[in-house]
């Protein structure tokens, strides 16, 4: 996908991008292969891969929920990485609220530099483990949405994200083809920490580029107190129902 490939796709779906924009994402992908000459942040580094499977598969999200392209929301992606799916987000809709939880030092200190480069605002960069954080009163039930773009299975994504959620707030799940296996495994996780699966949307990426799934859990009451559990607990030791 050309950069104006990348654009006319957008526009299709009523997402105009801006001169600035453009030149935002341009940066942001000089940004991501140069620093990833020197440190491992993706394995995609070729331009028209990079707009399809980074830039555009992370704003798939804006098809499906109109609220992320205007309104002030709060928004917590946990395990980031580069930035993704939140920075393509926020360059879209620059009223979003962002934090990044990512446990590796070396990817927020990119995202530093990044945010920088890119001239965002309301950017907030967090070194720390999702299971650590979300025991922290500053983070905990305190955003309106919370991303994770295939870092876990989805018993576990549950685990680390659901308890960023505030109450009446939602979770956001991007996954590849095996979300219906997942989700049916996570079904006793996701109610045993205050979510309820809201809907599922599937969107295929153009050139038969595979298929994306997106779950949409509400988070309709609390998380007991007890999660998430310590660091490599969630992995270790899943929430399923025995």
């Amino acid at each position: 996908m050309k950069p104006e490939e990348f654009y006319q796709a957008l526009s299709k779906r009523g997402i105009e991008l801006n001169n600035t924009q453009k030149g935002q994402f341009e940066d942001y992908f000089h940004e991501l292969v140069e620093t990833n000459k020197v440190m491992n942040l993706t394995s995609i580094t070729e331009k028209e891969q990079v707009y399809l499977k980074h830039f555009y598969d992370s704003l798939i999200l804006d098809f499906f929920d109109e609220g992320l392209l205007t309104d002030e929301l709060t928004l917590c992606d946990v395990g980031s990485g580069a930035g993704f799916p939140s920075i393509p987000l926020k360059i879209v809709n620059p009223n979003l609220k962002i934090t990044i939880i990512d446990s590796l030092n070396k990817r927020i200190n990119f995202l530093k530099g990044l945010v920088d480069k890119l001239g965002l605002e309301n950017v907030s960069l967090v070194h720390g483990r999702a299971e650590e954080l979300g025991q922290n009163k500053q983070y905990r039930e305190n955003f309106d949405l919370v991303t994770a773009r295939a870092v876990a299975s989805m018993t576990v994504l549950t685990e680390l994200c659901l308890p960023f959620v505030k109450k009446g707030g939602q979770f956001i799940a991007m996954k590849a083809d095996k979300a219906d296996e997942e989700l049916q495994e996570a079904t006793y996780a996701i109610a045993l920490l205050g979510g309820k699966v809201e809907k599922q949307e599937s969107f295929a990426l153009p050139n038969d580029e595979g298929l994306r799934n997106l779950v949409f859990v509400d988070k309709t009451k609390e998380t007991p107190n007890k999660y998430p559990r310590k660091p490599g607990t969630p992995s270790k030791k899943p929430l399923v129902k025995k």
